[in-house]
This record gives structure tokens, C-alpha cells and sequence, in this order.
């Protein structure tokens, strides 16, 4: 799947950890041809469906994914994606891929993600997800058994975030294609 020259990407880690900021800075600073999978669009958005084991969505995303890779689209798959769901899924796309693929999971304590989610600029949803949904979300250290992730600390600014993944993909030495 993919080619020897695509990317994959995936941004694990709880909600308001910074996942969709740093899919969105690497799009950003990468250009066009970079294809964001995100876990709440196709989860909540495209199938409106709850986060249980099983759910369409996991196959969705994968699917979403491949297809993104083998039409030559660097690809980052971002989401809260708990591990015991969406790590089969995720390593298959790993496995799969014939060019780099890269986990990351972003490593945000419980309080820090309360304080985060309380800056975004969404009013719907800040009523929509309380503290309460936050705290009963989280998942301390929910890493995928391979043991395939780069955790990155909660210390690390979004656009350190941003240039280690384009480093470490080798992104930052490939010129986007102009689609």
C-alpha cells in the first residue's frame, strides 16, 4: 500500500491533547498532497457513530487511509483511536506501508488537557464536551502494544511538535505536490 516515497503519519492520544493541532500544523507547513484522516470526522461526522469496539469507523479510517496512500497522499491518520480498539487496524496500516510510517502519541496529563480544552475558541463545544466527558475519556499512557509510538511529552510547543514529525518523516525535505 502507498509507495516507497509516501508517508503515513498517525497522532494518537486523549482528547484535547493537541492531535488536531499538530495534523493541522503539518498540513500547514507542509502544503498541499498531505491528506488528514481524522477519527472525528468520519467517526462522529460521516457515520454519527458512538466509539465502541467494532464500530465501522475502525475499518473507515483504515480504508480512508489506504486509499489516501495509494493515490499518493502523505497521510495522517489523527485521533483519540484507543488502543484497544484501533491498534489492530493501525498496525496493519503500518505493516502495510511501503514507504515511512511514523506513530506518535501525544503524552498530556489529565489536568493539562482540562486546561487545554478550556482555550478553544468552539463554543458549542465547550458545552457539548464538559470536564466530566474529559475525565471519563481519558486514558492515562494508552500506547499501542508494538511498542511502535514516539510518545512526545506535554512540555514540547506545537511547532517543536510539528518540526520533530517533519523531520523524522523526512517530509521536511520533500517538496508538495501541487494537486
Amino acid at each position: 500500500m502507498g509507495t516507497e516515497e509516501t508517508r503515513l503519519i498517525v497522532l494518537r492520544g486523549n482528547s484535547a491533547s493537541g492531535k488536531s493541532s499538530v495534523a493541522a500544523g503539518l498540513r500547514e507547513r507542509f502544503g498541499r498532497n498531505l491528506a488528514l484522516v481524522g477519527q472525528d470526522n468520519l467517526r462522529r461526522l460521516v457515520l454519527r457513530e458512538r466509539d465502541r469496539p467494532g464500530a465501522a469507523n475502525i475499518g473507515l479510517i483504515g480504508m480512508t487511509a489506504r486509499y489516501a496512500l495509494d493515490a499518493g497522499f502523505h497521510t495522517v491518520v489523527e485521533g483519540i483511536l484507543y488502543a484497544d480498539r484501533y491498534a489492530t487496524m493501525l498496525e496493519d496500516l503500518v505493516r502495510d506501508h511501503r514507504g515511512v510510517s511514523r506513530c506518535y502519541y501525544l503524552d498530556v496529563p489529565l489536568q493539562e488537557t482540562l486546561l487545554r480544552h478550556a482555550t478553544k475558541p468552539d463554543p458549542a463545544l465547550q458545552a457539548a464536551v464538559t470536564h466530566a466527558h474529559l475525565r471519563d475519556w481519558y486514558r492515562e499512557h494508552d500506547l499501542l502494544p508494538s511498542g511502535i509510538e514516539t510518545v512526545i511529552p506535554a512540555d514540547s510547543t506545537l511547532d517543536d511538535t510539528v518540526t520533530r514529525i517533519l523531520r523524522e518523516t523526512g517530509l521536511d525535505g520533500v517538496a508538495p505536490v501541487d494537486r
